[in-house]
């Protein structure tokens, strides 16, 4: 069972509330433009983590693992459904190797086993650990801070035209 947050529904509220305005397409898509620059900060932070991770410095054929996980970091805002608000979300799809899982266990302690290219050997390999969870958690409340903060400006707008 996914229960709704008291700022979910706030967010949810306010996003009829722009979609019932005349430009109401246009406010929604601000909102949602403000809500992933809020993340930001989050986002560079795990950036930071992952370029920080050490590498074996083995050539590979394509690209590397971190380039392509970091390619697909995005900050995503959602204003309905059960799922709304803001987040940062790395997509599975498109990574390289067959490696799907690559971004949960490259934030895993456990890290992931993988055969020696050639060989029938098998190796423990360990990620980064919390290098995704460490700075969104560490920064909760100044990234839901500024989620609010560009909830009350869209808010305000409202009550400017009312």
């Amino acid at each position: 069972m996914i229960e709704l947050s008291t700022d979910q529904e706030a967010l949810q509220a306010l996003a009829r509330a722009l979609g019932e305005q005349a430009d109401g397409k246009r406010l929604r898509r601000e909102l949602a433009k403000g809500l992933r620059q809020a993340l930001e900060p989050a986002k560079q932070e795990v950036r930071a983590g992952l370029m920080g991770m050490s590498t074996a410095g083995i050539p590979v054929e394509g690209p590397p693992l971190r380039t392509v996980v970091l390619s697909k970091l995005k900050a995503e805002a959602r204003l309905t459904g059960r799922s709304t608000g803001a987040r940062l979300r790395i997509r599975k799809k498109g990574m390289p190797r067959g490696f799907a899982n690559a971004p949960k266990r490259l934030n895993s302690r456990k890290g992931w086993r993988h055969r020696v290219y050639g060989r029938d050997v098998w190796v423990q390999q360990i990620g980064e650990p919390e290098f995704f969870d460490r700075p969104t958690r560490q920064h909760k409340a100044a990234h839901r801070a500024a989620v609010l903060k560009v909830m009350n400006e869209h808010a305000r707008y409202i009550t400017r035209k009312v």
